[in-house]
């Protein structure tokens, strides 16, 4: 099946197997909340101290996971960068939102989060990374921030700057400037300046951090708490301690971002999410830290695999007064559903023509309802690799090229040891099914490849 895609127009000629977003939650007079997404690239789901970090200490993610709910099977919704933060600025799978690979841009058509969130009054603003791609449908740029909703932006539009902890230039909205210091540290000053500036418009303000991307680097105050607390293959170049000064150096400026929000009394109306892109890498960028000090653990895998390990991230979200504090979701949660979700909460519905893929959480995350019974998707076919998996409730398809599928209870079994599909041979192939009907709704754009699955 092909489907032909124009803004806000999808024709298919069987059913799609994923859920449209639900409805909102109204909020009468109340004051729309100011919404603040942090996003960690590569962090692992055991990097942090609410999730059972014991080797360094992440407080402020620890007290914000304290006074909100914790999302334990939070999934992001690929395995790399440029998928994984398309699809959860739109709120659609990666087959849907036009970018599968990490070399394809954002469609200018596409509505992110930004943008539909502006519509309906919001002040907006990106600092961080923006993934750009290749240019698309003979566009001669690629797709810009600011095109797509955000009204500031500070941060790097080229991937492979995104390894440098200690740029030279950084982009200011569309001009170029001369930067100095540790990438995460300016991030956060600028964010931190635009926190300052609220007055009576709400903002949404994604914080994209570098941290803990590839090349291994922190300040050298940070790496030296660590020194010596690791064993190194190379104790001149203390990589493990510096992957535990990066993430703890992004714990501590979350925590001035937390403190700015105090100053100006703003916490108490603000919905704080925090999770990563994908987790830990295994690569050889990454010097080996992340294995060496197992920042998926429990999970098997890695980035770029489609393992518990690749997409299993970790996730929580503040809004006092609305999500209990001290609470736990134990229901599978998809980055996809973000959009929806900040715009329940500000008091506004998802447009149906922009056909979004994932559901509006607000209810589930107040301890209101339960999550809808639904399947998740995701594949990974790019780079040499060639997986796929869904999830429904416990259990967790998996299916490389050239092998059998895998089924998984990721409940009981979150190392994904014990392969239980003659177990379970009705649900192996609904599920097996299911993933084959849902690649049948890939989205089909002018000027892309001929190789496209």
């Amino acid at each position: 099946m092909i489907i032909n895609y124009r803004r806000g127009l999808r024709t298919a000629g069987a059913s799609v197997l994923v859920f449209a977003a639900c409805g909102t939650i109204a909020l009468g007079n109340e004051q729309p909340p100011d919404i603040v997404l942090i996003v960690a690239d590569d962090l692992g789901w055991g990097d942090v101290g609410f999730n059972g970090r014991t080797e360094w200490s992440t407080p402020n993610l620890d007290r914000l996971a304290g006074q909100g709910i914790v999302l334990k099977r939070c999934y992001s919704a690929a395995t790399v960068c440029a998928p994984s933060r398309a699809a959860f600025l739109t709120g659609k799978y990666t087959i849907h939102s036009g970018v599968r690979r990490n070399d394809e841009d954002l469609p200018a058509e596409e509505v992110t989060i930004a943008e539909a969130l502006r519509s309906h009054g919001y002040a907006t603003a990106l600092f961080g990374k923006w993934h750009q791609g290749k240019p698309r449908g003979g566009r001669a740029l690629p797709v810009h921030p600011m095109d797509q909703g955000f009204d500031e932006f500070f941060g790097y539009t080229d991937a492979i700057k995104g390894w440098e902890k200690y740029p030279k230039t950084l982009w200011d909205g569309r001009r170029e400037v001369a930067v100095s210091g540790y990438i995460d540290d300016l991030l956060t000053d600028r964010a931190l300046e635009f926190v300052g500036r609220r007055q009576e418009k709400p903002f949404f303000l994604e914080i994209a951090y570098v941290a803990s991307h590839f090349h291994i680097a922190a300040p050298v105050e940070e790496v030296e708490r660590y020194r010596g607390k690791f064993r190194e293959s190379d104790p001149t170049r203390p990589v493990q301690a510096t992957y535990a000064a990066m993430v703890t150096r992004l714990d501590r400026n979350i925590g001035r971002l937390i403190a700015r929000l105090d100053e100006r009394g703003l916490a108490a109306n603000t919905l704080i999410v925090f999770t990563s892109d994908n987790g830990a890498t295994f690569e050889k960028g990454n010097q080996g830290a992340s294995s060496a000090l197992d920042s998926n653990r429990p999970f098997r895998g890695q980035k770029r695999t489609l393992w518990e390990g690749g997409i299993r991230v970790p996730g929580l979200a503040r809004w006092p007064g609305r999500i209990p504090a001290g609470s736990v979701c134990a229901e599978n949660v998809h980055l996809i559903d973000l959009l929806p979700t900040f715009l329940a909460a500000a008091g506004a519905t998802v447009d149906p023509a922009w056909h979004v893929d994932g559901v509006n959480l607000l209810l589930v995350w107040e301890r209101q309802a339960r999550g809808l019974q639904r399947t998740l998707f995701w594949e990974w076919q790019s780079e040499g690799y060639d997986q796929l998996a869904a999830i429904r409730g416990d259990f967790k398809l998996v299916v490389t090229r050239g092998g059998k599928p895998e089924l998984y209870n990721v409940v009981t079994d979150p190392e994904e040891r014990r392969d239980v599909a003659a177990s379970h041979p009705d649900l192996t192939r609904q599920l097996n099914d299911a993933l084959k009907t849902w690649l049948e709704t890939e989205v089909v754009r002018p000027a892309e490849g001929s190789d496209r699955r």
